[in-house]
């Protein structure tokens, strides 16, 4: 501890803390400085794999949805009727991906019709 922190009375953990404050305030300015510049992503292939991963899982997510909503507008007795554009549809209105092609919604529903067992109470036009 130097002389004038003994003279002024201040103890070594109060300049701890000061540091402390010090180095957290360069931190922000810095942060928004910088705020805005990166356009980039870090690792571009872990940035496109996440990418693929995220759409795959909106693609199960929106079949899915899409195969309870028929279900649940099927009257009693009769099958639920499960359309591609049906999975087009909730992909643009939740997910916000109005550009998939009819080929890719397609093969998300049959995946996801053979996977939830519908074979017994649900038609579908995915495998046409």
């Amino acid at each position: 501890m130097g002389a004038w922190a003994v003279a002024a009375g201040i103890g070594g953990d109060v300049i701890g803390m000061l540091v402390v404050v010090v180095i957290g305030g360069a931190f922000i300015c810095a942060g928004l400085l910088w705020r805005g510049r990166i356009r980039q992503p870090f690792a571009p292939g872990r940035a496109w794999s996440h990418e693929i991963r995220l759409r795959q899982r909106r693609l199960r997510q929106a079949a899915d949805l899409a195969i309870s909503r028929a279900r649940r507008a099927a009257g009693p007795g009769e099958p639920a009727v499960v359309r591609v554009e049906e999975v087009r549809r909730v992909l643009a209105e939740h997910f916000g991906l109005p550009d998939v092609p009819r080929q890719v919604a397609a093969e998300a529903l049959r995946r996801r019709y053979e996977a939830g067992g519908c074979h017994a109470d649900c038609v579908t036009d995915a495998f046409d």
